[in-house]
């Protein structure tokens, strides 16, 4: 068993979440949709609604190794009562130093556990970028299952623009 621990996102690990997340979307913008210099430029306290009740969150899931926030994982729920039994993964990352250690997995089958867990939820969402094999084949080894192709879901700074994979997960 890895060294690392799992659990729900509390506020006193807004500052490091907010620091993952700046460094991760620096070093990977093709790997989400939001830029890194416009949420460098966010607030912290943005970060809030992110905890669990915080509007249409159910829940962030953090990975801590000795104390450290090396991954974070966020599901919301559609609030529209006709979609409320549609919850989305958004947001998946573990820290570069970090990768490899089943950190991504962890966290993935944490966050499924939970909501298997909920009755009145049948499935889960997620995008990923297309091409991204290693972030598929984790999504896939969980049950997801591709259900389409966006194209040119993502313009890049450098002029490349990259498809994002829709997956779900059925928990019912």
């Amino acid at each position: 068993m890895a060294d690392f621990q799992i659990r729900s996102m509390l506020e006193p690990d807004l500052l490091a979440y907010k620091a993952l997340r700046d460094a991760m979307l620096a070093a990977h913008p093709e790997a989400f949709t939001s830029d890194a210099e416009t949420e460098g430029r966010r607030d912290l306290a943005s970060y809030r609604n992110r905890l669990a009740g915080g509007g249409a969150t159910l829940f962030t899931l953090v990975a801590l190794d000795d104390g450290r926030l090396v991954g974070a994982l966020t599901c919301e729920r559609e609030p529209r009562l006709k979609v409320r039994h549609m919850a989305h993964l958004v947001g998946m990352m573990v820290a570069d130093s970090h990768r490899g250690r089943g950190i991504g997995r962890a966290l993935l089958a944490a966050a499924i556990a939970r909501l298997k867990a909920l009755p009145d939820l049948a499935q889960v969402t997620l995008s990923v970028t297309a091409g991204n094999h290693a972030a598929i084949g984790l999504y896939e080894s969980q049950g997801f299952v591709r259900y389409g192709c966006l194209p040119d879901a993502i313009r890049l700074a450098d002029g490349r623009s990259l498809a994002k994979d829709l997956m779900r997960l059925r928990l019912d």
